[in-house]
This record gives C-alpha cells, structure tokens and sequence, in this order.
C-alpha cells in the first residue's frame, strides 16, 4: 500500500522535556495505526505536531507527498480538508454556544465557502447519519446531548469535509466503558465504509486492539516497539509492551493474576 502519512524523525521539546525524540512512523492509505502508551509518552505531542498545532523541533511530516510542516498555501489548505482531528474530550470541543448544525457546518465554511446553504445543510444531515443521529440535532446545542452523543458530533464534524484521515486523540477515554464500544465499532464501520485512513492514540491497549491492525507503543517519547496487532498481543518483545498488557484486566481474578505474571515473563 502507497504510504499516505510519513513521519520522519520528528522530535519536540518543551524546554529541557523531550516530548517526542526522533520518531519515525508510516501510515499506509486505509490502514489504521494505534499510537499507545501513558500519559506523558508523547503521544498527544506527536498528534498535535503533526496537525499544525505544534511546530516540531526536528523533522518532517510528509502528507501525500509533500512536506505538510513547510507546505505553500495550497498544500496547507488541503492538509487541513482531508486530515481531520477528533479530540479527547467531546465537553470541551464543541462550543456550547453554537447549533449542531453550526457546529458540524463548520468545516465546510472554511474549506468550501462557495457551497449553497441547502447543500451544507445536506451534507451536515449525511455526516450525522453516518454517525447515528438525525436531522432533529440540527438547531440543538452540546449541552442537550451525552457524552457519547457529544463524541458522535465531534466526529461528524470531521467527516463532514470528506477528509481522507482521521486522527483521533484518544476520543473514547472520556466515555463510559458501554459508549466506548459503541464509538469504537463505529469508527471502524466508517473506516471499512469510507477507506478512511485512521491513527489512533490511546493508552488502553483492549480499545487499540479492537480498531488497529499496526500500533507503536511509545515511552518518554521514543517508539521502543512496532508490529502489527497479532505481533504486539501475541509476542510482546518489549519489557514496557508487555507491562501495558499486563495492566489489561480480565474478570477472572486468579486466571488474570496468572496471565499477568506470564506476560511480565514474555510467556
């Protein structure tokens, strides 16, 4: 598969931190990456530097061919259309004291400005479907909605533009575990529907699983691990990777107890 995103050697500092230190990653076309690792690993870092809401210290982000960091114009303006972020906190994204239909139209009145209003209207109705809402959130705000319901919106606002990545920030943290598997499967529907390409951060490994077929497990900012899932899951080489799935709970108590200490033992 032709690499869509490819980031090479990025590093970022916030003072004496290293945030992230020389990271290399390739994202496929339609595939789906898993970003994992605690808090403070650098994942956040890498997404937000990668989204133009960070400049990196070093290194490039490369975007379909082109330097998305150092892009002209042009290439900026479609970076922005067709890579889209959904963020972690579904509270906090959406402006409470806009529409649904504002909130979600957004992004076609900055990328598509020559759109008739009946059409943006349209599209925003589609972008909600696809996520399981209807038209009746047209004239509602965030505050008439659940967290999960809040998420659905912040997503299709990013599918509104027909964007070709989604990059999502931990967007099923905030949700209650029932609402995350509901968020999850939608998200890989969309992924098989749509060839949308997807990375995911996330520092539960039973969520990634579940979405990505590589994944890159990060630690004080460096990838000390890459594979695809079965690799990751089935034969962790790293002491950090098997500790994270060590920390993934089962409802057995003692099968759970003995599944950890033959993790931590690389069994």
């Amino acid at each position: 598969m032709n690499a869509l995103l490819e980031i090479d050697a990025l590093s970022k500092a916030f003072g004496t931190v290293k945030a992230v230190d020389d990271v290399t990653l390739t994202l496929p076309r339609g595939a789906s990456l898993g970003l994992v690792g605690e808090s403070g690993s650098g994942k956040s870092t890498i997404l937000r530097c990668l989204v133009g809401l960070e400049t990196p210290d070093a290194g490039t982000v490369r975007y379909a061919g082109f330097d998305a960091v150092r892009a002209d114009r042009t290439e900026r303006r479609r970076f922005r259309r067709e890579v889209q972020m959904v963020f972690q906190n579904p509270y906090a994204s959406l402006n409470p004291r806009m529409t649904v239909e504002e909130i979600v139209a957004e992004p076609l009145r900055v990328h598509e400005p020559k759109t008739a209003r009946a059409e943006r209207r349209d599209r925003v109705v589609e972008a909600l479907e696809r996520v399981g809402l209807t038209g009746s959130a047209l004239p509602r705000r965030p505050a008439r909605f659940s967290g999960g319901q809040r998420q659905r919106i912040a997503i299709a606002r990013a599918l509104v533009s027909r964007p070709e990545v989604l990059v999502c920030d931990e967007p099923v943290s905030a949700l209650d575990v029932s609402v995350q598997a509901q968020v999850v499967n939608l998200l890989r529907g969309m992924r098989r529907d749509l060839g949308l390409t997807i990375l995911f951060v996330a520092h539960d490994l039973a969520v990634v699983r579940q979405l990505c077929d590589h994944i890159a497990v990060l630690k004080d900012g460096r990838v000390v691990e890459e594979g695809d899932r079965e690799q990751i899951y089935g034969d962790p080489r790293h002491p950090y990777t098997r500790e994270l799935l060590a920390a993934v709970p089962i409802p057995d108590p003692a099968a759970d107890r003995e599944r950890r200490r033959r993790i931590r033992e690389g069994r």
